[in-house]
């Protein structure tokens, strides 16, 4: 192995070469950059379906990245294993110099790169991070008195006052360096390689037309409609760059851009509050009494709740791995609401599911349903499916696409009727926060 001083690039959640700020970080430097990406063993060998359909995405994503650097000489070389063990092995065959990666903001990832920065240092070996797939930090938007915002409202009003034109500010596109590593072509691990097989979902493009961002306020409630970005999975992945996104959005959006706020603001609750992983951020609501059945939670993942507009979302989210935002928080909120199953099950199957599964927003998400979270509205919104249908889905054209029998006999009856499942909603609620 060759002792060439090298600095190390290690892709996470930012694969791309354009507009990548770590990666920019380190083709400016003096030594030639050898890209990385680990298959953490850690997260993949959890996954319970063998084509899981977001590994496919990043693999998808991986062999472009590689496709492009074979032209330049250059390569991305992946691993597949424990970090800690991986980044032991490289700092040995190489002569590394640096590391450069961009910031991840979720508990495990916080650890493990802690983790590597400690091996770094017992080499001395330089560990560089960056900002680079949200427009502001966790820790950047506070409140006068340094403490984190724990209420939408105020935080957005800040969020939105604090962007200034340096961060909408894209960096040069990889493609003008040629101060990567050079060394001979590389393959990137296989699919079958870590025994998963290629998943025949359809990921939706990673643009978005200016047409929707424009009628993005009045169309992305209508499930029927095209009227949302689908870019989710690529912003998980950072397939794209959430700068240019922004800048595409500045103008054209302001309930888009206050989408990117939510993302953001749900940042912020798990960097700030990491036990909201596993509990309520509102401990007060420890005592509500779930009644956890299973064979009505079933019925609510299979789409067989009698209840069309909820079915017809746990339909679309099987057989796409999406599933309309709007849809999101009515199934949500009948599970916890209708069904009193507690939010950590819908969690859970959503993170199963969702191609653009991210942690922070997926669990902000539930816990909102739920009423445990940080949102200021009292426990008692629960939202009636018949009217969000009416309201939503007026002419049944979801409903139809997902639920075709939904008016025939053989249809499910409901399993709850929504008068009787608020009732006991509200009183169950009540006598937990007595």
């Amino acid at each position: 192995m060759t002792k060439k001083p090298v600095n190390i690039f290690w892709f996470r959640r930012d694969l791309r070469l354009e507009d990548n700020t770590g990666l920019h970080k380190a083709l400016e430097g003096k030594h030639p950059v050898l890209p990385i990406f680990i298959f953490d063993s850690q997260i993949i060998d959890s996954l319970e379906d063998r084509s899981d359909a977001r590994l496919t995405f990043i693999h998808h994503h991986l062999s472009k990245i590689n496709e492009v650097l074979k032209e330049k000489g250059a390569a991305l070389l992946t691993f597949y294993g424990e970090p800690k063990t991986i980044w032991a092995k490289l700092l040995e065959d190489y002569n590394v110099q640096g590391i450069f990666l961009n910031r991840d903001y979720e508990p495990y990832a916080r650890k493990r790169d802690t983790e590597i920065e400690e091996i770094a240092q017992e080499q001395n070996i330089s560990f560089n991070t960056f900002k680079d797939h949200v427009l502001h930090e966790p820790d950047a938007v506070l409140k006068d008195d340094g403490t984190p915002y724990v209420v939408f409202t105020p935080y957005s009003r800040r969020w939105r006052d604090s962007l200034t034109p340096g961060h909408f500010k894209t960096v040069p596109s990889a493609s003008y360096y040629d101060n990567y590593y050079q060394i001979p072509n590389a393959p990137i691990l296989s699919l079958a390689d870590m025994g998963f097989t290629k998943s025949k979902l359809v990921v939706p493009p990673s643009t978005v037309s200016d047409t929707i961002l424009k009628r993005y306020g009045e169309n992305r409630d209508y499930p029927a409609v095209n009227g949302t970005s689908r870019l989710g999975v690529h912003l998980r992945f950072g397939t794209i760059s959430i700068r240019e996104l922004a800048q595409q959005a500045e103008g054209k959006s302001s309930t888009f851009l206050n989408e990117l706020n939510w993302r953001e603001f749900y940042q912020v609750i798990l960097w700030h509050f990491p036990r909201v992983v596993t509990e309520n951020f509102k401990t007060n609501y420890n005592a509500v009494e779930w009644r956890n059945n299973e064979d009505e939670f079933q019925a609510w993942c299979e789409g067989k709740t009698g209840y069309p507009i909820v079915d017809a979302g746990m339909r679309e989210l099987n057989a796409t791995g999406y599933m309309h935002n709007r849809v999101r928080m009515i199934v949500a909120s009948f599970l916890t609401k209708h069904l009193l199953i507690d939010w950590r099950w819908g969690e859970a199957y959503f993170a199963k599911k969702l191609l653009d599964y991210e942690l922070a927003s997926n669990n902000g998400g539930w816990q909102w349903a739920a009423g445990t979270g940080t949102d200021a509205q009292p426990y008692f919104r629960i939202f009636n499916p018949e009217s969000q249908t009416r309201k939503f889905d007026p002419e049944l054209k979801y409903i139809r696409q997902w639920v075709p029998e939904f008016q025939e006999l053989n249809y499910a009856k409901p399993i709850v009727e929504h008068k009787a499942a608020r009732e006991r909603c509200l009183n169950t609620f009540k006598e937990a926060l007595a």
